[in-house]
């Protein structure tokens, strides 16, 4: 099977790990038609200098298949990919897909050629995502069905009497053995076809971080396209790298405008609201079993405090750079 391929990972403060996966990536793209696009998304911590010494030091810059880009303003994940679609190959035409790998992501033996050959022998598949694993070899979950109120509650309950009864509505599956169609899936190692793109304009810029690929295959499916997982394709993920997720002792802002963008553009403020009421409940009847059987702390600080209040105010890009920033702000280009 054949099909152009544009390999982008997106850099945030983790250059050496950016270029261990980039390594990877172009061991695999070798004999695959196509280019790696490595993207410095306003790291401002020295991540572009040691980007470009790091690929000087091994020798990229005549290999014809990688390349290095600097956006000056960080628009977050969905606007950094942005950055990639347009650019394209490095001869100006779009490939045929696109595969958006993280920077803490490795892929592992065929794992670009298994997603580009399944969407290729797929047809109405836009986007497919892989198995990934942490680099201890923990599975990750990567496949997904789509944010619901009852998948809400579910959520803040964490009571497996509720999650028994709301099967259907739970976002996170159970890890599926075989390939299978699936509402959404992960970021970390993702092929979308570049049809999805043009038909969907790509990753709305709003999000930050966290939600823009749910809202992206949520798009795409009404745009006529599956999402598929498959799990022969395979990374291992350190997770969080560049956010520090597993760490955090408050939420940040951001994942809660992502969480109400997200429910407000897919079903509106009314239902914005019930799945707002709906994780609030969920929460009650968790943090009533801590009271009562002496359960861990299950969210971070002022969680519930902060979701009510992030829920009363409207959406802002803060602190992510709006999108007519984004767009106007200075894109540099090296190792052509």
């Amino acid at each position: 099977m054949t099909g152009s391929i544009l390999t982008i990972i997106l850099n945030y403060r983790t250059p050496e790990m950016t270029l261990q996966a980039a390594e990877a990536a172009l061991a695999e793209m070798e004999d695959l038609p196509g280019e790696v696009l490595v993207i410095d998304n306003g790291s401002e911590d020295g991540s572009w200098e040691a980007l470009q010494a790091g690929m000087a030091i091994r020798g990229w810059q005549d290999s014809g298949k990688i390349r290095l880009m600097r956006s000056m303003v960080n628009g977050g994940f969905g606007a950094g990919m942005n950055i990639g679609f347009a650019a394209g190959l490095s001869d100006g035409s779009g490939p045929d897909y696109y595969y958006l790998l993280n920077s803490d992501a490795f892929v592992q033996g065929q794992t670009i050629r298994t997603l580009r050959d399944f969407l290729a022998a797929h047809p109405r598949a836009g986007l497919a995502g892989s198995y990934v694993q942490g680099t201890d070899g923990t599975p990750h979950r990567t496949a997904f069905r789509f944010p619901s109120i009852a998948g809400e509650f579910e959520m803040g309950a964490r009571t497996g009497i509720f999650t028994r009864l709301l099967a259907p509505w739970v976002v996170a599956m159970e890890i599926p053995k075989t390939g299978t169609q699936v509402a959404w899936t992960a970021g970390a190692s993702l092929m979308i076809r570049r049809a999805v793109i043009e038909q969907t304009g790509g990753f709305d810029e709003t999000f930050f971080l966290y939600f823009e690929e749910t809202d992206l295959c949520r798009r795409a499916l009404h745009a006529g396209w599956q999402t598929h997982y498959v799990p022969d394709s395979q990374v291992a993920h350190v997770g969080s790298a560049s956010t520090g997720m597993q760490q955090w002792a408050r939420t940040p802002t951001y994942w809660f405008q992502s969480r109400q963008h997200y429910f407000t553009t897919s079903h509106g403020r009314l239902y914005a609201a019930l799945a707002t009421l709906a994780r609030i409940a969920g929460c009650g009847v968790y943090e009533l079993r801590r009271l009562v059987q002496g359960k861990p702390q299950a969210d971070p600080n002022h969680f519930l405090g902060d979701l009510i209040a992030n829920a009363l105010r409207p959406i802002s890009r803060t602190p992510a750079a709006s999108s007519e920033t984004r767009l106007h702000a200075p894109v540099s280009e090296d190792l052509k």
